[in-house]
């Protein structure tokens, strides 16, 4: 049998802002079948709608921590990626989002931690501070970051360079990175479009890597960002 503590929450006597704003933050039971809800509903849509299909599942580890990692084309990014997660594990998938764009309000923050399990990433400051506390959650729990590492969504359905973020969080630490292509999901819903059209979409996963023996400096983060993002290229069929 597994040992086992009692602990309290990492956001205990946060206000409710707050703690939808936090790294730290643990959902309770109504979160878990909120998100629960939302992600059934998302999976048949994306199955009807988009006919999603979905290539080399069986790349993805068993049980957490790792780290989905795609190129990033629209906000059905997020969903497709999650969708290929088992069931049992979809309370602890966390998108990694950009705060001033999906926390902007506290609406927008609640919808974003209820509905997708969203934890913010703060572009415009304490960006290190911010990976920091993702990468201690990450190593410490047995979660799983969905990550964008070009950072923004493209303009033109071109990959951009891979950030050294996705370095920082992952480098000289045995944490799995799964690259993913996204194929479809720039020509369903592109950035430039309020309504997705029903196009198909793919979804390409690739073998895990780790990045244990990087070291956890800017040359080694740098060296990450590269190798994955290779490897997410590789993936385009």
């Amino acid at each position: 049998m597994e040992n086992w503590q009692l602990k309290p929450a990492h956001d205990i006597g946060l206000p409710l802002n707050q703690q939808m704003r936090s790294v730290r933050r643990e959902g309770g039971l109504l979160t878990a079948i909120t998100h629960l809800v939302w992600s059934c509903f998302t999976s048949t849509y994306l199955k009807v709608v988009h006919r999603l299909s979905i290539e080399g599942r069986a790349h993805l580890p068993p049980d957490g921590p790792f780290v989905l990692v795609a190129n990033h084309s629209s906000h059905l990014d997020s969903l497709v990626l999650a969708s290929s997660i088992s069931w049992r594990l979809q309370s602890r998938v966390f998108p990694v989002a950009a705060g001033d764009t999906f926390f902007s309000t506290p609406l927008m923050g609640t919808l974003s931690a209820l509905l997708i399990n969203a934890l913010p990433m703060w572009r415009n400051r304490a960006c290190s501070h911010g990976l920091a506390d993702l990468r201690q959650r990450l190593t410490q729990e047995r979660c799983v970051y969905i990550v964008f590492p070009e950072g923004t969504r493209t303009r033109t359905g071109a990959m951009s360079t891979f950030k050294p973020g996705i370095g920082m969080l992952v480098a000289a630490t045995a944490v799995p990175v799964v690259p993913c292509r996204l194929i479809g999901t720039y020509e369903a819903l592109s950035c430039n479009r309020r309504w997705p059209r029903p196009t198909k979409v793919r979804l390409v996963i690739g073998e895990p890597m780790v990045f244990d023996r990087m070291s956890d400096n800017r040359q080694g983060w740098d060296q990450v960002a590269g190798m994955i993002e290779a490897a997410v290229v590789g993936l385009h069929g």
